[in-house]
């Protein structure tokens, strides 16, 4: 009896040597995976590290550096021919290559430029100008468009007016001058017809031509689908017509102040050909310069306002 309590106390006690070996080996198995993986863990982060400043890479975009080269060398090559006009300018009279008498530096023009500025006298003269050129030019528009398209559309009032028109847009505008002054007077009256006058006959002229040029296709298109005179203005003709009609208008734009100042030399007591001729009289030969450039800007500002104004109405055309 005592035997077989000794060998299932044997067994037993083997069995329990087993059980605790099998633990300590599980134990020593799992711990180097957890020293492993505490060995492995910190990788992933360690490698993400440097792949945070590729992440923060510059924002610029080369396509945007491009762009911003091509628009520097485009305005650097439009303001080229200024930019030598001015130096040229600038140093040929200091350099006594012309009189600087007649013609001063381009400094001492900015010089009296801005003094004509600070006492007013500019603005008084160029707001002289602009109201009688403006408003001169604005009745050319209004006349001219509208008689363009008739004379251009129907042809019997186009063979009655087209003698007569040959006859006037064949006289400068300049030589009737005389005339204007003799029957409207020296005020603002003459003034202002003489802008019209000649304002009239580019707008007027190229109206014509423009309504005449119309794609007689699409013309005979509108008029398949019934549609009545007016809206066959307004869809084929005006349309087709604005880059012509838009010539004459800055042509006509031009031609104001051109003619204006001409006739402010004449008869005016307050405009800019005013005071170009009054400084020319006086010997103030900067201001006379600075009046000069003035109109210049005047006239290139003008002629901005209407590229705009034409790129506006005519969104239906395809860019070239």
């Amino acid at each position: 009896m005592s035997t077989v309590v000794d060998t299932s106390a044997t067994e037993t006690s083997a069995t329990e040597t087993s059980a605790t070996q099998t633990a300590a080996g599980t134990a020593a198995a799992s711990a180097p995976d957890q020293e492993g993986t505490a060995v492995r863990g910190p990788a992933p982060s360690a490698s993400r590290k440097p792949a945070r400043p590729a992440a923060s890479a510059p924002t610029a975009s080369p396509g945007l550096a491009l762009r911003v080269l091509r628009v520097l060398r485009a305005v650097a090559l439009r303001s080229a021919a200024i930019v030598a006009l001015l130096a040229l300018w600038e140093t040929a009279p200091r350099l006594g290559l012309v009189d600087a008498t007649f013609l001063p530096p381009v400094s001492e023009v900015a010089t009296a430029w801005w003094e004509l500025l600070g006492d007013g006298q500019l603005a008084e003269h160029t707001r002289a100008s602009l109201v009688r050129s403006f408003g001169g030019f604005g009745i050319a528009v209004v006349v001219a468009v509208p008689l363009g398209l008739l004379i251009g559309w129907y042809r019997p009032v186009a063979a009655l007016l087209g003698p007569l028109l040959e006859v006037f847009r064949n006289t400068a505008a300049l030589a009737l001058l005389p005339v204007f002054v003799l029957l409207l007077g020296i005020g603002e009256t003459s003034k202002v017809s003489i802008v019209v006058y000649a304002c009239v006959w580019p707008i007027l002229l190229n109206t014509i031509s423009a309504v005449g040029n119309a794609d007689p296709t699409l013309v005979k298109l509108a008029r398949s689908m019934d549609l009545s005179t007016p809206r066959l203005f307004q869809k084929v003709i005006l349309p087709s017509s604005v880059p012509a009609i838009f010539t004459g208008i800055r042509l006509a734009g031009a031609v104001s102040i051109l003619v204006l100042v001409a006739a402010e030399m004449i008869g005016a007591k307050a405009g800019l050909g005013y005071l170009i001729n009054a400084s020319q009289f006086n010997f103030a030969i900067p201001q006379m310069y600075a009046g000069i450039v003035t109109i210049s800007a005047i006239g290139l500002a003008f002629n901005q306002i209407l590229v705009a104004i034409e790129r506006r109405l005519s969104l239906w055309r395809v860019p070239s």
